[in-house]
């Protein structure tokens, strides 16, 4: 009878524990669609990376006829005219692929725009889920956008320091062994 009634109050604890721990979901894209402020900055956006393509294309298209105008007459060049023609277009060649490094390299101009209009925006949408998450006592909430990613994770359920010790090894990497 004990052994029932303790079995009974352990059951009765652990389903209080896993009703404790609520989910959530949000869309992010959803949200960012709906701010206004996002999308004026997505659009500035979209325009400042359109006006630098044109840009580039323009370049890419005077390299593209400097060379096609060089195959043509190349046979009646000499050798120094030749070589100095082929630089020419060398060095407008690397100077466009600079420019376009410039523009829409991974640390470019339009990666830092973004960073400056979006970040500030992204900021208030994480900053809005984890109050939400606080005042609900969310444990999880996931983002459905894209592909189902953890938005905020209470860190009162972070288990890795746990998993560390019962390999043997202690947080920051340090064998307790």
């Amino acid at each position: 009878m004990k052994t029932r009634i303790l079995l009974l109050i352990a059951f009765l604890g652990l389903s209080f524990a896993l009703q404790a721990q609520k989910f959530a979901f949000v869309d992010t894209k959803y949200i960012l669609d709906n701010i206004p402020e996002y999308q004026a900055a997505q659009t500035s956006l979209d325009e400042m990376s359109m006006e630098w393509q044109a840009e580039l294309e323009i370049k890419f298209k005077e390299i593209d006829s400097l060379y096609k105008a060089f195959q043509s007459e190349a046979f009646l060049l000499p050798e120094d005219a030749k070589v100095k023609r082929q630089d020419e277009i060398i060095a407008k060649e690397k100077e466009a692929k600079s420019l376009q490094k410039k523009y829409f390299g991974t640390e470019g101009d339009l990666v830092k725009k973004r960073q400056e209009l979006l970040k500030p925006i992204q900021d208030k949408v994480f900053n809005a889920v984890e109050q939400i998450a606080e005042d609900g006592a969310y444990a999880i909430i996931f983002d459905k956008s894209g592909s189902m990613s953890m938005i905020y994770t209470n860190p009162k359920f972070d288990k890795s320091d746990e998993v560390l010790e019962s390999m043997g090894l202690s947080p920051g990497g340090v064998s307790n062994e």
